[in-house]
C-alpha cells in the first residue's frame, strides 16, 4: 500500500478544521470588524496603499493583512468567510511549516506530534478561525527566528547556505513589520540578544552580516513604509509611531489588566501545551542539532512574557506569539516521554487534569446557563445592559452538555493513561478531544453567545445596506456600523464630529445605536432631535427627526 504524503494529509485535515463553520457567526467588535472594514474600504476606494476606517486614515496597522483580506473579498464577496479566510490559510501554512521544521530538526515522529499538539491547543486553534492580524504576524516572526537559528548553526557548513538563511530571516522579519509594525522586529532582536547571553556568547553575528540582515529587513518594510513616505510625507508614519508608544505607556481603550495577566492567559488558554513545556534536561539534547533552536524558543518565550507584562495595555493576542515556542517546547517534552528518557511527574498530570476540568465545566455550564438564564440575573442586577442582553431569544437545550461530558470523559482517560505511562494513548486521546471540542464550541456555542452580545445591533445595520444614510454608534465605540451597513465613501459626513450628525443640518436620513444604559442621558440632551425606533436586547435604535 502506497504511503500517504504527510504534507497532503496535513493540508487536507487542516483545511477541513480551519474552514469549517468559518462564516457562521458575525465578526466581533472591535478587531475583527475593524480589520475587515479596512479591507472593504480598500476595495470601495481602490486605494490599497493607505489603510482607512470610515474613509479616514487609520494609522494603527500596516496594510499587509488587509491586502490578504481584500483579496479574499474580491474572490468570495464581502462577508465573514472572506474576512477570516487569510487566517484559515495561515493555520494550514503553520501546520505544514511546523511539520517541515520538526522533521528537519528532529524526525518525522516528532513533527507529527508537534502538528497534532498545536492543532489541539485551544487558543492557537481558535485564532486560525478568526479575522485578526496575529496568526500571520506570529508566523512571520517565528520564521524570522527559525532561519536566524539556522544561520547561527547552519545544517550545512557552507558559508553560502548560512547567508541564505540570514537573508530568509530578514525577509520574514520584514514581513512581520509589514503585518503589524516594528514590534515584530523588536521581538526578533530581543530574542537574539537574550539567546546570545544564555548561550554564553558562543554564537555571534558579524557586523557585516548584521548590516546585511538589517538592510534586508528595511528593504522589505520599505515596500509599504517607503512608498507611503514618498506619496504622503511623514505624517502617517509619525502617527503610527506615536500610537505604538501610547500602547506601551497607557491602558489603551480600557484594555488594562493585572500584572501577571499574560501568564494566566497562556496557562489556561494554551491548554494542554502550557503544562508540557517543562522537562528534565539531558546531555543528549544539549548536544543535538536542535539545541540552538530550542534556546531561541526559550528566549523568545521569555521576551514575550517580559515585554508584554511591562506594556500597560493588556489584550489577549499581544502574547499570542508565545503559542509557537510553547508548542515546540511541549512537543519536545512529548518526544522525551515517548522515547522513555523520563516520566511525566505528578504535578504535570494534575495540572493537565485540573485545567482540563475547568474547560470541561465551562463547556457544560454554557448550555445549562442558557437553558436557565434566570440563574444569571441576580449576578448581573447592577448591569442593566447585560441584563437586557439576556432577553435575546436563544435556543438552548440540554443535549448541548454532551460535548462537555465527552471532553471530561476523554480527559479522564488521558489522565489514567498518563498514570500508567501509556503516553501514546494519553496524548492522542487528549489532543483529539481538544480538536473536536473546539470545533463543537465554535459551531454550537459561539453563534448562540453572539446573539446575546451584538446580534441585535448587527441586524439593524444590515437593514441599512444599500441605503444612502448615515449610521453611527452613540456613547460607545463600534466598527460594526461601517462594515455591516457597507457604507460608501459618500456616506461619511464632511465633519468628523458626531455632534454634527446629532445637531447639524444633515442631508441624509441619520440613525444611531446606543446601549440601554445611555438612553436616558441621550434623550435628555437630544429628545427634540431624536426619536426612538425600538429597543432590543440592550440596544436602543434612534433616528434623527
Amino acid at each position: 500500500m502506497k504511503r500517504i504524503n504527510p504534507y497532503l494529509l496535513i493540508f487536507f485535515v487542516a483545511a477541513i478544521m480551519f474552514t469549517h463553520s468559518l462564516g457562521t457567526v458575525s465578526l466581533f467588535d472591535w478587531d475583527e470588524i475593524n480589520f475587515a472594514e479596512s479591507a472593504r474600504e480598500m476595495i470601495e476606494t481602490g486605494n490599497y496603499m493607505r489603510v482607512q476606517i470610515n474613509y479616514e486614515p487609520f494609522w494603527e496597522k500596516p496594510p499587509l493583512f488587509f491586502w490578504m483580506q481584500s483579496a479574499g473579498m474580491h474572490l468570495f464577496d464581502v462577508n465573514e468567510w472572506a474576512a477570516r479566510l487569510p487566517n484559515a490559510l495561515c493555520g494550514i501554512a503553520t501546520l505544514l511549516v511546523l511539520f517541515a521544521i520538526g522533521k528537519r530538526l528532529h524526525n518525522e515522529r516528532f513533527a507529527y506530534w508537534w502538528v497534532l499538539l498545536y492543532a489541539g491547543t485551544f487558543l492557537p486553534h481558535l485564532y486560525f478561525k478568526s479575522g485578526i492580524i496575529d496568526p500571520w504576524f506570529n508566523l512571520f516572526i517565528f520564521l524570522g527566528i527559525y532561519f536566524l537559528s539556522l544561520y547561527l548553526k547552519p545544517v550545512s557548513s557552507q558559508e553560502q547556505q548560512a547567508k541564505k538563511h540570514l537573508y530568509l530571516s530578514a525577509v520574514f522579519t520584514g514581513l512581520s513589520v509589514l503585518t503589524k509594525g516594528p514590534v515584530g522586529l523588536l521581538v526578533v532582536i530581543l530574542t537574539y540578544i537574550l539567546f546570545f547571553f544564555l548561550a554564553k556568547r558562543r554564537f555571534r553575528i558579524s557586523f557585516y552580516d548584521l548590516l546585511r540582515w538589517s538592510i534586508g529587513v528595511g528593504l522589505v518594510a520599505m515596500i509599504w513604509f517607503g512608498l507611503e513616505i514618498l506619496q504622503h510625507g511623514w505624517w502617517f508614519v509619525e502617527e503610527f509611531v506615536r500610537y505604538q508608544i501610547r500602547l506601551a505607556k497607557t491602558k489603551d481603550a480600557g484594555h488594562g489588566g493585572f500584572f501577571l495577566y499574560h501568564f494566566v492567559v497562556l496557562l489556561i488558554g494554551c491548554f494542554p501545551a502550557s503544562w508540557l513545556i517543562f522537562k528534565p534536561r539531558t546531555s543528549e539534547e544539549e548536544k543535538s542539532p536542535s539545541s540552538v533552536f530550542r534556546l531561541m524558543m526559550i528566549s523568545s518565550l521569555i521576551v514575550i512574557l517580559v515585554l508584554f507584562t511591562l506594556v500597560r495595555t493588556k489584550i489577549v493576542h499581544y502574547s499570542s506569539f508565545a503559542y509557537l515556542p510553547i508548542g515546540y517546547l511541549a512537543a519536545q517534552t512529548i518526544e522525551g516521554l515517548m522515547a522513555g528518557r523520563y516520566r511525566m511527574p505528578a504535578w504535570q498530570r494534575w495540572g493537565l487534569l485540573i485545567t482540563g476540568v475547568i474547560w470541561a465545566l465551562l463547556f457544560i455550564a454554557l448550555p445549562l446557563l442558557g437553558t436557565h438564564i434566570e440563574w444569571l440575573k441576580p449576578l448581573l442586577k447592577k448591569d442593566a445592559f447585560a441584563l437586557a442582553n439576556l432577553q435575546a431569544d436563544v435556543n438552548w437545550h440540554y443535549i448541548l452538555i454532551l460535548p462537555g461530558i465527552f471532553f471530561l470523559y476523554e480527559l479522564l482517560i488521558s489522565f489514567i493513561s498518563f498514570r500508567k505511562h501509556n503516553y501514546t494513548v494519553g496524548f492522542i486521546t487528549l489532543f483529539i478531544a481538544c480538536i473536536v471540542s473546539i470545533q463543537l464550541l465554535l459551531t454550537l456555542f459561539v453563534p448562540r453567545i453572539e446573539k446575546y452580545s451584538q446580534a441585535a445591533a448587527i441586524e439593524f445595520y444590515e437593514t441599512l445596506q444599500g441605503k444612502d444614510v448615515y449610521v453611527r454608534s452613540l456613547g460607545y465605540k463600534s466598527y460594526a456600523p461601517y462594515f455591516y451597513s457597507q457604507a460608501k465613501p459618500g456616506q461619511r459626513p464632511e465633519s468628523k464630529d458626531i455632534e454634527w450628525l446629532l445637531c447639524g443640518p444633515v442631508d441624509k436620513p441619520t440613525y444611531f445605536v446606543s446601549k440601554i444604559t445611555r438612553k436616558e442621558k441621550i434623550l435628555e440632551e437630544h429628545s427634540e432631535r431624536l426619536k426612538v425606533l425600538y429597543e432590543k436586547n440592550g440596544f436602543v435604535f434612534y433616528q434623527r427627526r
